[in-house]
């Protein structure tokens, strides 16, 4: 025993020695102590006496206590007190002879440290020597000390050693070295072949502790590399016959766990036939009955039983398995849903969710059961359930699970409703059977889902109403008696912008009888009723001013279609005139000026928007490579087909608004080149860029961003004729379009294609690149006047006293002698960086070289001479 006396400590403790008594004061006496301390300051007091202790000892190389210290130390280190400082000392009881000092050395070697410390590394000789040790307890102790803090160096050293101890004749040993080498393969994965034949004939031995280290070595080694999964599928056959065995074994006090013979060895062995039939028809063939055994005989009554289970499933879920166990397995975890302890219920619905990508139809039976546990008290239940639900969605069931989807979004955490919300809409998108039903389901959405339905869905099934001419009417109706019936609701604005569109613009389809569908909920629906419901979302100080803006553009659209009612929407608009939001202000003054001007020009300005086109993904992604191609094709079109152009732009742009490509635009009506939107030459002042270059051989190469860009031309290089002036070229320009003589109503701007900052002399239209720019004189100011947006010149400045003042008079022109680099006026100083002038004086300055600038930061300090 560590904590005996020995005689040495009972002669010290006669001699009068107190040092020496106080050394062998035993750990339980230490452990009394410290627990019959009342007080936080008491026990420190207490430890840090026993610690000064302990070190004296430590002093002594003949002491006799050693091994007691430690275990104090590992007591102290327990209790959270600092104990590096002795860390040495289980280094020093490990490299003696005595097995009981060994034991509390290895013990102290692996509490007190860890793989970082760099101690372990003194060591590797001392444990190299123990697992070569005659005593078998000696070579475990290592053995196990390897297992918690080998180090990748370590690993490399010992690791012959320990594969040779795979084949030794002690099962103690073999356990502990194959539970060592799991260690060492982690570490260093190279050496893994190294105990690949070790492991192989670990699998047939008959000893239930060896076996088990033995297959969590064969799966790690399996984990690590798959050439090792096909060394160990020749084991199947092997692994299998254990297993049956332990199924059919009876009663073993040794083994047995609740009823079941050593449920650890059945679960790793599980695992590991998982592992060696994913992908093997053969290796799954062969262990499938072993897996029917297992799932139809073992009770699941007790924790154990539910644990092969699981695993028992997981193995039938992960080999190639036939139907017929497939349904046994879920089946099984059926039953775990029924269970009462929700840990079990947790694993049976993150199983489930792996086997709906294999076997749907088989969890489908257990729709019922899945859908209760969405509504279970343990978020997490709910979370898994939820997640299944969303996978069991088919086109055949999803009118039922829609419908209970939304029954618990009315009841649903505030922290779910976002996502249940956006995960229904989604659902119904893909698998609505038909567009009527589509209609209904997302206005119960919009009901429930209130102000967390988020502003896709709710664009989305805008989109599917202007695209549905015979839902137009049936759907406002619906909208209406949704908003009319949650207007004491104010969370669902959501609800109140859709309804305010659609309202909008499908109001006359909305009152009229025709366009009744069968079935429908009868509703009277007047056009004053849809006036005061829009009104009243107007004058609803809760909702935002993004769906006030959607009510009074609707009101405007309905004051042109309903004539009875246009006194009503003038007075709504009057009173969104005093809003105190400046944009409604500035809508309903816009909008009564459209009405003061008459019907000649509010009907057009308010007629219905085109049907909006529901783009896929791949549609939008393919926008920029698709105008790419289509740019590329105008350029290169012979003759500067100015069709081509407007039409290339018309997709474009339709891409991007959403809108059809069909329906033709005001500025595309006109047709040719003169008649489509010329935006290259909005953009650039008026700047024609309409042709083609390289579809003008007898043209010049004209760049209009040449200019722009500093003289680097944006377009391929091209062999072009000269021309006299740039009007000329403007003329060749529109011969090559071809097409502004046959537009009358459009009138090409011929404008000199020059830059704005050009001299007044024509450009040479065969040039291709500008000159380069002369560099800026050298000047004291240069760094600062060369920032963006500055003259590279510093302007030459008359100085007087006082601020810098704008003049408004014209600069007047400089003569040859005024204009050379070294002249300048008499009352001019030299050039500084910034002029020093007093504080309460002012200048007038004339600016010859550049336009005025802001003037610089005056200087406090008065100059001399000024």
């Amino acid at each position: 025993r560590t904590d005996a006396p020995t005689s040495g400590a009972t002669a010290a403790g006669r001699s009068g020695n107190g040092d020496a008594f106080a050394m062998s004061t035993r750990l339980r006496d230490l452990i009394r102590s410290v627990r019959a301390c009342k007080t936080a300051a008491e026990e420190r007091a207490l430890v840090a006496k026993e610690s000064a202790a302990i070190r004296a000892s430590l002093k002594d190389a003949e002491s006799h206590f050693s091994h007691r210290n430690v275990a104090k130390l590992m007591y102290l280190h327990m209790l959270g007190y600092p104990t590096h400082w002795g860390q040495m000392e289980c280094v020093t009881l490990i490299a003696r002879a005595s097995f009981p000092e060994k034991r509390i050395g290895y013990l102290g070697l692996m509490v007190l440290l860890d793989e970082r410390q760099e101690v372990t590394m003194m060591v590797t000789n001392t444990i190299k020597n123990d697992l070569k040790h005659r005593n078998h307890f000696i070579a475990g102790l290592a053995l196990c000390t390897l297992g918690n803090i080998c180090t990748a160096e370590m690993a490399r050293d010992v690791a012959p050693e320990v594969a040779s101890l795979l084949h030794s004749k002690n099962s103690y040993v073999r356990k502990k070295a194959a539970l060592c080498s799991v260690r060492i393969v982690k570490k260093v994965p190279d050496l893994a072949d190294e105990f690949v034949p070790g492991t192989s004939e670990l699998l047939s031995d008959r000893h239930h502790g060896v076996l088990l280290c033995a297959v969590t070595l064969a799966l790690e080694l399996c984990v690590l590399d798959q050439v090792h999964v096909t060394h160990f599928r020749k084991h199947v056959p092997v692994l299998v016959k254990i297993l049956m065995s332990l199924i059919r074994a009876g009663y073993s006090a040794e083994h047995d766990v609740g009823g079941h013979a050593d449920p650890f060895l059945q679960v790793k062995l599980l695992q590991l036939l998982a592992k060696l039939g994913a992908g093997d028809a053969d290796a799954s063939d062969a262990m499938s009955d072993v897996l029917a055994n297992v799932a139809s005989n073992t009770d699941g009554s007790k924790n154990a039983g539910n644990a092969i289970l699981y695993e028992a499933v997981n193995a039938i879920i992960g080999t190639e398995s036939v139907g017929g166990l497939r349904v046994l397995a879920v089946n099984i975890l059926g039953r775990f849903l029924g269970n009462k302890d929700n840990n079990i219920r947790y694993v049976a619905l993150n199983t489930l969710a792996k086997v709906v990508a294999v076997d749907t139809q088989a969890v489908q039976r257990h729709r019922h059961t899945i859908v209760e546990c969405v509504k279970d008290s343990d978020v997490t239940i709910r979370r898994s359930a939820l997640q299944l639900v969303y996978a069991l969605v088919n086109d055949s069931n999803i009118k039922t699970l829609a419908k209970e989807l939304l029954d618990y979004l009315g009841v649903a955490d505030v922290e779910f409703k976002s996502d249940l919300t956006r995960r229904i809409a989604q659902l119904i998108t893909k698998y609505a059977p038909d567009r009527r039903w589509h209609v209904d389901t997302t206005v119960e959405l919009l009901i429930k889902g209130g102000s967390y339905v988020a502003e896709e869905e709710a664009r989305d099934f805008i989109v599917l109403i202007t695209n549905s001419p015979e839902l137009q009417g049936y759907a406002g109706r619906a909208l209406f008696r949704a908003a009319f019936e949650s207007e004491q609701h104010s969370n669902r604005f959501q609800l109140s912008a859709v309804a305010a569109w659609v309202l909008g613009e499908y109001g006359d389809a909305v009152v009229a009888q025709s366009t009744r569908l069968q079935g429908e909920v009868h509703t009277v629906v007047a056009e004053a009723d849809v006036v005061k419901l829009l009104e009243s979302i107007l004058g609803d100080y809760h909702a935002p001013t993004a769906v006030k803006q959607v009510a009074i553009t609707a009101l405007a659209k309905l004051g042109t279609r309903f004539k009875t009612q246009t006194g009503a929407v003038r007075g709504a608009m009057g009173k969104a005139g005093t809003s105190a939001n400046v944009e409604l202000q500035q809508r309903a003054s816009e909008f009564c000026g459209i009405f003061d001007r008459g019907p000649a020009l509010a009907v057009p300005l308010m007629e219905r928007l085109p049907p909006f086109v529901m783009k896929s993904k791949e549609a939008l992604h393919g926008v920029a490579g698709r105008g790419k191609h289509e740019g590329t094709a105008v350029q290169s079109a012979p003759g500067g087909g100015g069709g081509g152009t407007a039409g290339g732009v018309g997709d474009l742009l339709g891409d991007l608004t959403g809108l059809d490509d069909s329906v033709p635009s005001s500025s595309a009506a006109a047709g040719g080149s003169a008649g489509g939107a010329d935006l290259l030459g909005d953009l650039m002042a008026g700047y024609d860029a309409t042709p083609g270059y390289a579809a003008t051989p007898t043209g010049a190469s004209v760049d209009p961003l040449a200019d722009l860009m500093g003289g680097v031309s944006m377009q391929p290089t091209t062999t072009a004729t000269a021309t006299g002036a740039d009007t000329q070229l403007a003329d060749t320009q529109l011969a090559a379009t071809g097409a502004a003589a046959e537009t009358p109503t459009e009138t090409l701007l011929l404008r000199p294609l020059r830059s704005p900052t050009s001299s007044a002399r024509p450009r040479d239209p065969t040039r291709t690149t500008s000159p380069p720019r002369p560099a800026p004189r050298a000047n004291a100011c240069s760094d600062r006047w060369s920032r963006p947006g500055r003259c590279s010149t510093p302007p030459r400045k008359r100085l007087r006293r006082g601020p810098p003042r704008l003049s408004d008079r014209r600069p007047r022109r400089l003569s040859r002698r005024q204009s050379s680099p070294g002249w300048r006026r008499k009352s001019q100083p030299p050039t500084r960086p910034w002029p020093r002038t007093p504080t309460r004086a002012r200048t007038r300055t004339t600016s010859w070289a550049c336009p005025p600038r802001r003037p610089p930061p005056r200087c406090s300090r008065r100059r001399t001479g000024a």
